[in-house]
C-alpha cells in the first residue's frame, strides 16, 4: 500500500471513531466478513443484552476496582462511562454493521490489589477479545507479559508514562491524553499562572507507578522552575496505614507554597482538611484520582472548596466538546467524579480499532494488534487531542489538561476553569523516555 493510502486509511479511521454515537454512527459499510479467522472473544451468536439479535458478539474484559479499593467511586465511573458508550454504538448498528459490543459480562473486582489482578485476568482473558480497561498502573504492567504472549490489549485505566511508549507498552496499552508525569508539569504550570508561582512545592503520593510518576513530574516541573521541594513524602492508603499522620506533620513542620497530590480521594481530603485545620496558608493541586464530589460534604470540604484544584486530561461533564456533550446525552444520571467521561473518552480508541479490524476481516487478537500497529488514528470528537497509536511514543509536549475547582453546585462536584491548558515548562522538558520505571 503506498504511502498516501496509508494515509488516507489512518484518516478514515479518525473519522469512524469520532462517528460514534447517534446519527454520526457510520455502520454497515464492511465488505469485509469479521467473522471469518476469528478467536477468544468473538462469537455469532448474540450478546446477552442484544440491541439486534442478527448480529454476533465481541466481548470484552474489565479489571477494575469496583468496591473495596481506594478508587471504588472511580472505578465504577469508568465502568458506566465505558458501558454508556457501548450500549449507545450497539443501538446506532454496532461494529461495522455486523457486531455489537459486551463489556459487562466478564468483569473482575480487583479492589486496586495488584495480588488480585493477575488471578482475574486469567479468570477473564480466555473469554474476551480483549479488556474494555484494565485499572492501575503496576496492576497492568503485572500483567503485561501474559497479555503480549496472548495478543490481548487493553484500553487503560492508568496514565503511567511508560504507556506513551512502545517499547514498555509493547503497543497493547490504548492510552488517552497525558500520562501523570505530564500531568503534574502541566497543573504546576497553571497554578503558577493563576496564583503566582510558588517557590516551595511539597509532594505527596502513594508508592508505586500512579504516584511515582506524578512525582517524578513535580520534580521536573520544580528543577525547570528553579523551585525547592521541601517534602517529597510517598505514602499508601488509609486502609493500608490507618492515617496520613506522618505526612500531615512533615508537611506543617516545614510548609511548602503548594502541595501537589497523587492519592485517593479519602487521604486527598485528610491531608488537605488537617494541613488548613493546622493553619497551613498555601494551595493544594490534585491529580485525576484524588477527585470525589462526596469529599465536599465531610469534614474538608471547605478547605478543598477555598484552596484545591484538579487536572483531567478529557472534557469534563460540563464541556463543550461534541464528545462531552454526547456523554451528558447518554448518561442516566450526574457522576460523582470524571470516570464518566474518562472512561467514554478511553472507549474511542477499542471502538476505531475494531471497526478496522472488522473492515480488514481481522476480528481476532493478533488482527486487532496489527491493526493498531499499522497507525491507528483516533480523534476524541473534541474531548481531547487526536492520537496516532501507531506512532512509537507519544509526544508530551503537545499534551493538554482540562482544570476544575470545586463547586457544589456542578455534578461533579467540579466546575471547568481551564480547556485546552498548555503550560511553558512542557516545551523545556524533555522526556524521551517514561518518567519512572519499575
Amino acid at each position: 500500500m503506498s504511502a498516501s493510502a496509508g494515509s488516507r486509511r489512518r484518516r478514515a479511521r479518525g473519522v469512524l471513531a469520532a462517528a460514534v454515537v447517534g446519527v454520526l454512527l457510520v455502520s454497515g459499510c464492511s465488505g469485509a466478513d469479521g467473522g471469518s479467522g476469528v478467536g477468544p472473544g468473538v462469537t455469532s451468536e448474540p450478546c446477552p443484552q442484544a440491541v439486534d439479535e442478527s448480529k454476533g458478539c465481541i466481548y470484552l474484559g474489565v479489571l477494575s476496582d469496583l468496591g473495596g479499593g481506594p478508587f471504588e467511586a472511580l472505578g465504577r465511573a469508568l465502568q458506566d462511562g465505558q458501558r454508556t458508550f457501548w450500549d449507545q454504538v450497539n443501538r446506532s448498528g454496532g461494529i461495522g454493521g455486523k457486531y455489537e459490543v459486551d463489556n459487562t459480562t466478564y468483569v473482575e473486582n480487583t479492589s486496586y490489589d495488584p495480588v488480585r489482578h493477575g488471578p482475574a485476568y486469567e479468570k477473564v482473558e480466555p473469554h474476551v477479545l480483549a479488556f474494555a480497561m484494565s485499572l492501575g498502573s503496576s496492576q497492568t504492567q503485572s500483567i503485561l507479559p501474559r497479555m503480549d504472549q496472548a495478543n490481548v490489549f487493553t484500553g487503560a485505566g492508568t496514565l503511567w508514562s511508560g504507556w506513551q511508549y512502545a517499547q514498555t507498552d509493547r503497543g497493547l496499552v490504548l492510552e488517552i491524553g497525558y500520562s501523570y508525569c505530564t500531568e503534574a508539569i502541566i497543573g504546576l504550570d497553571w497554578l503558577a499562572e493563576r496564583y503566582g508561582r510558588p517557590q516551595r512545592i511539597g509532594i505527596v503520593t502513594y508508592s508505586g507507578n500512579y504516584g511515582e510518576d506524578y512525582a517524578a513530574g513535580a520534580r521536573k516541573w520544580a528543577l525547570a522552575n528553579n523551585v525547592a521541594v521541601t517534602a517529597d513524602i510517598r505514602t499508601a492508603t488509609n486502609r493500608e496505614i490507618g492515617n496520613q499522620d506522618l505526612a500531615v506533620q512533615q508537611l506543617l513542620a516545614d510548609p511548602p507554597n503548594a502541595v501537589v497530590l497523587a492519592t485517593g480521594p479519602g487521604e486527598t481530603g485528610e491531608i488537605v482538611g488537617r494541613l488548613v485545620e493546622g493553619g497551613y496558608p498555601g494551595r493544594f493541586l490534585g491529580s485525576l484520582p484524588t477527585w470525589n464530589a462526596a469529599l465536599l460534604q465531610t469534614p474538608a470540604g471547605p478547605a478543598l472548596a477555598a484552596r484545591y484544584a484538579t487536572t483531567s486530561p478529557v472534557d469534563g461533564w460540563d464541556g463543550v466538546s461534541a464528545g462531552a456533550g454526547r456523554a451528558r446525552a447518554a448518561a442516566t444520571g450526574d457522576p460523582a467524579n470524571l470516570g464518566f467521561n474518562w472512561g467514554w473518552a478511553l472507549s474511542y480508541p477499542l471502538h476505531a480499532a475494531l471497526t478496522e479490524a472488522v473492515e480488514e476481516g481481522k476480528l481476532n487478537r493478533a488482527g486487532v494488534r496489527a491493526v493498531i500497529a499499522d497507525g491507528l488514528s483516533v480523534d476524541f470528537e473534541g474531548m481531547l487531542g487526536a492520537r496516532d497509536y501507531g506512532s512509537l511514543t507519544s509526544n508530551p509536549h503537545s499534551h493538554r489538561a482540562v482544570v476544575g475547582v470545586p463547586d457544589a453546585s456542578a455534578p461533579t462536584g467540579l466546575r471547568t476553569v481551564a480547556t485546552d491548558y498548555h503550560g511553558p515548562t512542557q516545551e523545556r522538558v524533555r522526556l524521551p523516555e517514561p518518567c519512572i520505571r519499575y
